[in-house]
């Protein structure tokens, strides 16, 4: 099998709704933004890694601490579609979307989502992305925490912000997931879904992923035992800079 050339995107918007300006929040004397590109960097498994932003800001910061900066083009809702836009003319295989607010993302789980593409000689697959357990009842009923139930082989079936599946049975033993939002995307998959507009099921949970589904794409799932700290809220920077030290 020829060698694929394999790139990391890390999609950066300044505004976000629960807490603006978060990727550049000071994360131990750098941005979170710049930790994160440190950290994709740092894993060594990439042939370039890229942060794609609407932010001049964001732009800046990454260029003067020498890393490559992308200004998006056209206004994004999604992360998919502000790398969609960016790789169109790129020549990549297989592209990686790294959360910006992910700085502690590490080289053991971004292995395992591309290791997927390894044995797919046929091209089964068209995206791969990380599930992680969890038991604890708050996080289970929790909107913020995306969860995915996946069929015997890993496959994604379907996402939610709702605690899937539904514990009517009491006696049976139920794993929830939660989804992490890293992506390995086949270019392929990923330049049709910058094409087909958002459907319904999309539109009301809020979750890209389910586009993919929805027109009929694989999604393969990985379980990873790494949770790492997503910064969505203040509260998570805190723990973030805790965490570093």
């Amino acid at each position: 099998m020829d060698r694929m050339k394999v790139i990391a995107m890390i999609p950066a918007r300044y505004a976000a709704s629960r807490f603006p300006a978060k990727l550049m929040q000071d994360l131990s004397g750098k941005p979170v933004i710049v930790r994160t590109y440190e950290a994709a960097i740092k894993t060594e498994i990439f042939d370039d890694v890229f942060v794609v932003t609407d932010s001049p800001i964001i732009f800046d910061t990454i260029t003067e601490s020498g890393g490559k900066a992308i200004m998006s083009i056209k206004e994004h809702d999604c992360g998919s579609d502000r790398i969609a836009e960016a790789v169109t003319d790129m020549d990549v295989d297989i592209i990686v979307n790294v959360q910006g607010d992910e700085p502690f993302t590490d080289r053991e789980s971004l292995a395992s989502v591309l290791d997927v593409f390894q044995g797919d000689s046929d091209k089964e697959i068209d995206l791969a992305s990380l599930m992680v357990r969890i038991v604890d009842q708050e996080e289970i009923a929790n909107p913020n925490t995306v969860k995915v139930i996946v069929d015997n082989r890993n496959f994604a079936l379907y996402f939610s912000r709702s605690p899937i599946p539904y514990p009517r049975a009491t006696d049976v033993e139920t794993t929830y997931y939660k989804h992490k939002g890293i992506y390995a995307f086949r270019k392929s998959a990923l330049m049709d879904f910058h094409r087909l507009p958002m459907l319904p099921l999309e539109a009301t949970e809020k979750i890209e992923a389910i586009r993919y589904l929805e027109y009929g794409k694989k999604i393969k799932m990985v379980e990873t035992t790494v949770s790492g700290i997503e910064i969505d809220t203040p509260e998570d920077l805190k723990r973030a800079q805790a965490a570093w030290k």
